[in-house]
């Protein structure tokens, strides 16, 4: 049976079931089954559906049952299941509006989904921006005025799907999920970025609003798109062959993982040995266990980069443990810390009291904060004591280390940092869909394992497992919210992201629908990231038709990588929108570099987006334009204002070449048009450096 798969059929049929299939043989259980509809989740009650569009409906019953399908607003189709038991019709909506009800039947089986609206139905999809919820993720990223936003969020006819958490190597046709009513409890754990988006389409048009989310904080683009488009490129060709080649190991990996729950597994590695020291993993969280043999890392930061693990992108279970002074004023109080957010899975003790932890993957960008009760605090000495496991890459204490701190919990100034240097010590690897314990002589007992890192970053998984289930539900567009995992190696992207749309667009079959996404914002990044060159490839995506983008160089917070003006992203993602969709007569786009031409040793530069003029305003004394000559060495620029052009020059550079605007991983904006919608980063050459 298709997982996933809402089951179907009347009362009728439940109780003759019951008693018969005590003596039916297997061809006679079969064909009993076969009165069963199986409908994907993305059908329930709530649901919306595209107004004025050919929606399709879809699901599963016996070979050859013939299936009748009708909207109470007038439309109704039939068709006959395939011999793999699919079926699909499509219905002729009409303007948006509701409550209707949608009939399946099926023999004397009928399915009716209540409360559907029609309306208008977008997708939201990306990273971890996109995943941030109205809520925010205090205190490390909060969200600006969340609890009256979410105190405001009483929009019944704006409707949520939140598509569950899931990775394929192979098309996947349903996932989990279901519509629910936007009210402030659903609202405060959805999208920010969709629900502002939503809410501003709702309040200028007045008409019902579906809001499927559907995304994977920490994610690269890859994951997203599929295995026929992402072959096209030759760097990932060999990889996706061995991903579709490999779905019986994968399907065996998958199948352990739900019979051996992680932490369980992972907790238990019977006193084994690593590099000759005795190990017992349950007296890791004591405060006087011996951990001087132990080898030291610096936190906060990702394994990958800073432990000596093995097989690189290391997968299991790892132990950290610090011990730290604190005041004596502290003894006996009641503390709070703060270890910010952490890559997997964790379970933290203090002075071996269970102070905290969270037991699901998906929660990477949530920042642990724990209450440590003062019965805990006995002396002037904290041991700390972390167990993070992760089934997936990219592991780690990896937040923003000024956040890393412990402190009273009625005082958040007087705080003792937790950042530097930590003792750690991995305790089981998961290899080929198995969790190892090391060897008594510090090996791992290796076995047969995938033949390629698998977790939600590996190539297409995220397309199959969040993107394809979802096709081909009537949609208006998509807005998108992803590029800060890929700032690391920022090169391809501009040829990954237009093949992800078009990707998407081909696989929809509605032609180029809209398709707008958020430019990523200011971010101090390090380790060699280069933010501008994903900026500058998404605006280069631009190119596309029906496409628009969201700058957000203004609304940035360079030492966050989750800014807090979730607010104003919405809200200029909507504008294009308004504009492009709907026929309002907004303002939708900052000024967009169009042309360059060097006169008297100065480069002017032209703008789409520029109506008005353009407006000029130098950020701490500095224009964030960079220029340069033959020599390609850039250097700090001067700029005028010239009505609806500028002017960039610098007595350095006598014989100018090229400009660069907010080239840098935290550059913020200076150039704005009289609408006050902020420019993007561009650059006018195509200089690999």
């Amino acid at each position: 049976m298709e997982k996933n798969y809402h089951l179907h059929f009347a009362v009728k049929t439940i109780l003759v079931l019951l008693s018969a299939l005590l003596i039916l043989s297997v061809t006679e259980a079969e064909a009993a089954a076969s009165r069963f509809v199986l409908m994907p989740s993305l059908f329930s009650d709530n649901m919306v559906l595209q107004q004025k569009s050919n929606v399709a409906v879809w699901g599963k019953t016996g070979p050859g049952r013939e299936v009748f399908v009708r909207g109470s607003w007038g439309a109704e189709s039939r068709t006959v299941a395939g011999a793999d038991s699919s079926w699909e019709v499509h219905l002729r909506t009409v303007k948006a509006g509701g409550p209707y009800s949608l009939t399946i039947t099926v023999g004397d089986s009928t399915i009716t989904y209540t409360n559907v609206m029609l309306g208008e139905v977008w997708v939201c999809s990306g990273q971890s921006n996109m995943q941030m919820p109205l809520a925010g993720w205090p205190p490390l990223f909060p969200l600006n005025n969340s609890a009256e936003e979410i105190r405001k969020a009483e929009y019944p006819n704006i409707r949520l799907f939140t598509v569950s958490l899931n990775y394929s190597a192979t098309p996947d046709s349903s996932c989990s999920g279901e519509w629910i009513e936007c009210t402030p409890k659903t609202a405060a754990e959805f999208s920010a970025v969709g629900y502002f988006f939503g809410r501003k389409l709702y309040d200028e048009l007045h008409v019902p609003i579906g809001l499927i989310w559907s995304i994977w904080g920490g994610t690269e683009i890859q994951p997203w798109i599929g295995a026929k488009y992402l072959s096209k490129m030759p760097a990932y060709r060999d990889k996706v062959q061995t991903i579709e080649r490999s779905g019986e190991l994968i399907a065996a990996r998958m199948q352990w993982i739900t019979s051996h729950p992680v932490l369980d597994v992972a907790s238990k590695p019977e006193n084994v040995r690593w590099k000759g020291l005795d190990f017992d993993d349950s007296r890791c969280p004591e405060a006087n266990y011996n951990d001087s043999l132990w080898r030291t890392c610096k936190l906060p930061n990702y394994w990958i980069y800073n432990y000596e693990v093995r097989d690189g992108r290391f997968i299991g279970a790892v132990w950290f443990r610090k011990k730290v002074d604190i005041p004596k004023s502290w003894v006996d109080s009641s503390l709070v810390v703060d270890l910010g957010p952490i890559g997997g899975m964790d379970e933290t003790w203090v002075n071996g009291v269970k102070v905290g932890g969270i037991t699901e993957e998906g929660y990477d960008a949530s920042s642990r904060v724990y209450n440590v009760p003062g019965s805990a605090v006995s002396d002037t000495v904290l041991t700390i004591a972390i167990r993070v496991p992760r089934i997936s890459s990219w592991g780690g204490i990896w937040g923003n280390g000024v956040k890393m701190e412990v402190h009273p919990k009625f005082d958040s100034i007087d705080t003792v940092p937790l950042s530097g240097e930590w003792k750690y010590m991995p305790v089981a690897q998961y290899l080929g869909g198995k969790y190892y314990v090391f060897s008594p002589d510090g090996e791992i007992y290796f076995r047969p394992k995938l033949p390629f890192a698998y977790s939600e970053n590996t190539p297409t998984v995220l397309y199959n497992g969040m993107i394809a289930p979802l096709i081909p539900y009537g949609i208006r567009g998509v807005v998108w919210y992803q590029g800060e995992s890929n700032t690391n190696k920022p090169d391809d992207y501009k040829y990954l992201f237009p093949l992800m749309i078009k990707n998407w667009r081909a696989a929809w079959g509605e032609g180029n629908f809209p398709f707008y996404w958020v430019q990523i914002a200011p971010y101090h990044y390090g380790n060699g990231a280069n933010s501008a060159v994903i900026r500058n490839a998404q605006r280069e995506t631009l190119s596309l038709p029906n496409t628009g983008m969201a700058v957000t160089l203004d609304i940035g917070t360079p030492d966050r990588i989750h800014p807090p003006d979730k607010q104003d992203v919405g809200l200029r993602l909507a504008l294009w929108a308004l504009a492009k969709q709907y026929g309002k007569h907004v303002a939708y786009s900052g000024p967009l570099y169009r042309s360059m031409k060097v006169r008297d040793g100065k480069v002017i530069i032209s703008f789409n987006f520029a109506d008005g003029g353009l407006v000029f305003k130098p950020f701490d004394g500095r224009s964030n334009f960079i220029i340069a000559g033959k020599d390609s060495v850039f250097v700090k620029a001067k700029v005028k204002v010239e009505g609806t052009t500028l002017e960039v020059y610098s007595s350095q550079v006598k014989h100018p070449l090229a400009v660069r605007y907010a080239w840098g991983n935290a550059e913020e904006a200076t150039l704005f048009n009289k609408a006050g919608l902020p420019a993007s980063t561009f650059k006018t050459d195509h200089w690999r450096k």
